[in-house]
């Protein structure tokens, strides 16, 4: 499987999860942008907005190709000296409007280095405000099922390296409820992972698509939406100060629109919590 191949697919990917969240929200608005790379390559950031169901979305394809690669792309299991590299992806976050919907945040990635190195990342989390114990459990079962197809014994590992991933060393918390991550996979053939990667984005678009089927109705109040804004707060936070995508992105000199296109609309930040603050918390921290 050649770079170009990998590209395909995920500018097929990439196809398929906007008409998918253009199918369950008729009213968002799609803008869409095309960027080229500084060195080769590009993209294609869409942004999602509006909604009746989305009140904020990206939906990014990349495909770029440098002289250096960032050393956040890299890890002690790269042992290659060449620092030349391309490297391919979608990203997907989605923010709702009705609180009661959680966030949802994709990412799948091919990275080759030199001639011979390569490897393949990604995952997807959930991040509720108000979390409902069937909708966690669904969304862990279906993980567990695509990975299982590809080894049985790498789901334990993907779903602890997402808990630990995603957190907040600053406030000791997990940023949601977690789902799955994996990070420098190449000692099955491409073929494998990129089944992997299909199955990935196959299975986070209809789990969450169900979630938001059950979700998006429920009606809610002020007192939900502030508390919404205030817990968008964490994930800003995180993509700012820990986030390696966000951090890859700017020190590959990437588009900075497309690369912060995944924060919020409307965030709250308060230092003294309200006691239904302290409630809604205290029921969410049950899960994280």
């Amino acid at each position: 499987m050649s770079y170009k191949d990998a590209e395909r697919i995920f500018k097929g990917l990439h196809s398929k999860a906007i008409k998918v969240f253009r199918g369950f929200d008729k009213n968002v608005k799609i803008n869409r942008t095309n960027w080229k790379y500084k060195e080769k390559g590009g993209g294609q950031s869409v942004e999602l907005a509006n909604g009746k169901i989305i009140e904020k979305g990206a939906v990014n394809f990349s495909s770029i190709t440098g002289k250096i690669i960032p050393g956040s792309a890299l890890s002690t299991k790269i042992k290659s000296k060449a620092r030349n590299f391309s490297a391919t992806g979608v990203s997907i976050v989605i923010h709702p409007e009705n609180p009661f919907v959680p966030c949802s945040h994709l990412n799948i990635r091919y990275f080759e280095l030199g001639d011979k190195s390569w490897w393949v990342g990604g995952g997807y989390d959930l991040t509720p405000y108000f979390p409902f114990a069937d909708d966690v459990n669904y969304w862990h079962k279906n993980a567990k099922i695509i990975t299982d197809e590809l080894d049985k014994s790498l789901y334990k590992k993907f779903k602890k390296d997402c808990d630990e991933y995603f957190y907040l060393k600053h406030r000791k918390e997990k940023r949601g409820v977690g789902g799955i991550f994996f990070d420098n996979l190449n000692e099955l053939p491409k073929e494998s992972y990129f089944a992997y990667l299909s199955n990935v984005m196959d299975t986070y678009l209809s789990s969450y698509s169900q979630i938001v089927k059950n979700r998006c109705n429920i009606k809610y109040e002020k007192k939900h939406k502030e508390f919404q804004l205030f817990r968008r707060g964490r994930y800003v936070e995180f993509n700012l100060l820990y986030d390696r995508g966000t951090v890859f992105g700017l020190q590959s000199g990437g588009r900075a629109e497309s690369i912060l296109m995944s924060l919020p609309p409307n965030v709250m930040w308060s230092s003294n919590k309200s006691k239904i603050f302290k409630k809604f918390e205290q029921e969410l921290k049950k899960y994280i």
